[in-house]
């Protein structure tokens, strides 16, 4: 039926196929080979592309890698984790404070060579928001002022604190630059010392006589900043300002006292995990589940801030260089502290251990909270909360 023509043809097609799907397995190797036949060839400063600790462009690739993984822009959420919330049980209040800021524009029209621009002066919105708010005079029990991390990740993924710590008033709010508050474009707008106004302005208009702070990684180092502010202020005489009682007692979560200090280690632990799985495209996944949120599905409410997060002045590439420095040694006494940070957390003991000198007293302890990352709270929600609420307890 076929005949002898047909049947030539039908044979030789199936053998071109057969050479064309091995074709790429065949090629794969020509770049390989060519890139070795040439590299003696090369410079130094060509073939060093070839190790990514000695290429310029590839180690700042993989440090801009880094700050995406540490601050959570690259972390793959995966699918929602649903939480048991109460808090829809609990009194809230949601309200907003003004603050101004002055600053020079980052394109401001300078008038002569050498000057700075004409400074400018801004009025922004922080969004506030108050659980429990007729404990927020307690006696018995202090409220709670939070301080959320980022800089720039909103108060949403610290919400399940009020699920933890019963009775206490809690209050939040969006640091300018995220969430429900204010976002400003120019850079320049933002700083730590602005930072710290703003929460001078939050205490004062929300009346916060005498209350605790908890601050959770960059919110530790906003607390540190206020803390020493109030401290050298009361020391100098300055009664311009009544802080009444003022701040209790604080707490500093997964916070490190040196930026240089706890990039260095999320850089070794993201090596850690280059050794392990070179897959560059789940490493972001990885690190999260390892030393970040060490929770299968990312929980909702981390994965509510990530959405809401600012974008201007964001992680620890807004705030390079910093390191602690203790009070003036004229400052009153500041607050008893606990720092907490997580048994995988990449904010390491090294990054927290220099807290107990930046203190102008010996009451600075260190608890570690057994398995879990950055996110203890959102990781075993009871035993963090007991610990929190007991220490804060023994200052009320």
């Amino acid at each position: 039926f076929f005949g002898p023509g047909p049947i030539m043809v039908s044979s030789l097609f199936f053998y071109c196929g057969h050479l064309l799907a091995l074709l790429p397995a065949l090629l794969a190797p020509l770049p390989i080979l060519a890139l070795r036949a040439i590299m003696p060839l090369l410079p130094v400063s060509h073939a060093a592309f070839v190790c990514p600790q000695t290429h310029p462009a590839i180690a700042l690739a993989r440090e801009q890698q880094r700050r995406k993984i540490q601050s959570g822009i690259a972390a793959g959420s995966g699918p929602g984790g649903s939480m048991p919330f109460l808090m829809q049980s609990v009194a809230v209040n949601d309200g907003s404070v003004e603050v101004t800021r002055t600053y020079f524009p980052s394109k401001a029209e300078k008038k002569e060579e050498g000057d700075g621009g004409v400074p400018v002066t801004e009025t922004y919105s922080i969004a506030t928001r108050i659980f429990r708010p007729m404990s927020l005079s307690s006696r018995q029990a202090a409220p709670i002022l939070v301080l959320h991390g980022g800089p720039s990740v909103p108060a949403d993924y610290l919400y399940p604190l009020v699920d933890f710590v019963p009775y206490r008033a809690m209050v939040y709010y969006d640091q300018v630059g995220c969430g429900r508050s204010t976002q400003p474009k120019d850079l320049n707008a933002y700083s730590i010392s602005a930072a710290v106004d703003d929460l001078e302005a939050v205490i004062k208009k929300l009346n916060l006589r005498r209350f605790h702070i908890y601050g959770q990684s960059f919110g530790g180092i906003l607390a540190f900043e206020y803390l020493k502010r109030t401290a050298e202020r009361k020391g100098s005489g300055d009664t311009s300002r009544n802080d009444d009682e003022g701040c209790l007692s604080v707490i500093f979560s997964s916070a490190p006292t040196s930026v240089n200090l706890v990039e260095a280690s999320a850089e070794r632990l993201l090596d850690v995990l280059r050794d392990q799985d070179d897959e560059e495209e789940t490493l972001g996944d990885r690190f999260r589940m390892t030393h970040q949120c060490r929770m299968e599905a990312m929980p909702s409410p981390l994965i509510d801030a990530y959405a809401h997060a600012g974008t201007v002045w964001r992680g620890t590439a807004a705030i390079p260089g910093y390191e602690a420095q203790p009070p003036s040694e004229n400052a009153a006494r500041m607050p008893s502290a606990m720092v907490m940070r997580g048994e995988y957390d990449f904010v390491d003991g090294e990054c927290v251990e220099g807290w107990k000198a930046c203190f102008n007293h010996d009451f600075v302890r260190v608890k570690v909270m057994e398995g879990c990352g950055h996110h203890g709270l959102l990781e075993n929600g009871r035993a963090y909360g007991e610990a929190v609420n007991a220490f804060f307890s023994e200052y009320d």
